[in-house]
Parts: C-alpha cells; sequence; structure tokens
C-alpha cells in the first residue's frame, strides 16, 4: 500500500504545480487541508489561515503565476503522512508586481479516504 501512497503523492504535487500554474481554485481547494499553515520569504513569516489566503490570491488574480519549473523533487511516505521537497523555478506577478526566483518548497501532507493526499503545513525559501 506504502507504493501506492507514494505514487498518489507524486500525483498529488503535480497537480499542485499545475493548479498553481492555471490558477485552478476548485483543485487548490481540494488539495489545501483547512488548517494550512505556511511559512515564506521574503521574511520567514507565519500565516497560520494560509488556505484562504492563498484562494482568495487566486480567485481575485492578485497571484498570478506564469512559470512553474521543477528541477527536483523528493517524495517520503511514512503511514498517512507525506513530505515533498520541490525545488525549481516560479515566475508571476503579485498584486500587478512581477517576481521569480529559484525556490525549494517542503510541503507536510496528510492522506485521508474522504480527501486523499492534503497539504497539511509548507515552507519555502529562496534556493
Amino acid at each position: 500500500m506504502a507504493g501506492t501512497l507514494l505514487d498518489e503523492l507524486y500525483e498529488a504535487e503535480r497537480r499542485l504545480q499545475n493548479a498553481q500554474l492555471n490558477g485552478d481554485v476548485e483543485e487548490l481547494d481540494r488539495l489545501l487541508d483547512e488548517r494550512l499553515v505556511f511559512t515564506g520569504p521574503p521574511d520567514g513569516r507565519l500565516y497560520p489561515e494560509a488556505k484562504e489566503l492563498d484562494l482568495h490570491n487566486h480567485r481575485s488574480r492578485t497571484q498570478v503565476m506564469k512559470k512553474v519549473v521543477q528541477e527536483d523533487l523528493t517524495v517520503l511516505v511514512s503511514g498517512t503522512t507525506g513530505v515533498t521537497c520541490f525545488l525549481g523555478t516560479l515566475e508571476g506577478e503579485f498584486a500587478g508586481v512581477p517576481f521569480g526566483g529559484r525556490l525549494r518548497y517542503t510541503r507536510t501532507w496528510v492522506h485521508t479516504d474522504e480527501h486523499g493526499w492534503r497539504i497539511l503545513a509548507a515552507h519555502a525559501s529562496e534556493a
């Protein structure tokens, strides 16, 4: 079964990247846990209600991704917990201001029969 969950987590990460790039709010809603917390650049700030903020930013087109290119991906599964370590280049606009860079994301996923894989916590830093 662990092999199946591992394959499903690779697929969930792929779906996440596509949803980010396409601004697919429905898919993001499926992939993000309601309890999601995010820590990110540039100052290591913690966003405790990250799901609603992320969905709002995509829905309102405040954040528009133009490029998500994966260079490396490490995927681990232990029971119903998974971790993905993404390294890649992202480009887009936030509130009309262009951004871009090479980033490392570490995402902690939880698996349930009801939802499959969903992100519970994520951390990003410049790479």
